[in-house]
């Protein structure tokens, strides 16, 4: 059984060590976006500032911390393309396992459904969306 708590800052070099773990990192770091795990770091260390806009999540397994979740509302997103999708309403969802050893036992399902069930208890949640590299066949 799988529960979410708010990241704190004693999460941060566990989540910066699951980021530089393979199995994330080849989803987690986008060269052609520019995107590095130095800037998921850094989002992460300005969650109450530049990024307050975000909510980080940590999943736990028996009180073990196995992953790392977060929500947004796109409308608070500057530099995410949505294409047509209403914005108003929509919120954003990114997911990780970083315990290797928990992967390929339905966890991933289990903390989306409960990222999903979170979104959806606000009153002006309508959609929730992921980008999800077509690569990524788990995901």
């Amino acid at each position: 059984m799988l529960e979410l708590r708010l990241l704190i800052d004693d999460d941060i070099s566990l989540v910066e060590n699951w980021l530089n773990r393979e199995h994330v990192k080849r989803w987690y770091e986008i060269p052609h976006l520019g995107v590095t795990i130095s800037d998921w770091i850094y989002e992460l260390k300005e969650r109450n500032g530049e990024f307050q806009w975000l909510t980080h999540l940590i999943a736990l397994s028996q009180g073990c911390p196995i992953g790392l979740c977060q929500y947004y509302k796109c409308e608070d997103s500057k530099d995410e393309d949505f294409g047509t999708m209403p914005i108003s309403g929509s919120y954003g969802i990114d997911y990780l396992i970083g315990e290797e050893s928990y992967l390929g036992n339905g966890l991933g399902k289990e903390m989306v459904t409960l990222l999903v069930h979170k979104v959806f208890s606000f009153p002006n949640a309508r959609r929730i969306t992921a980008d999800i590299d077509k690569e990524n066949r788990a995901s």
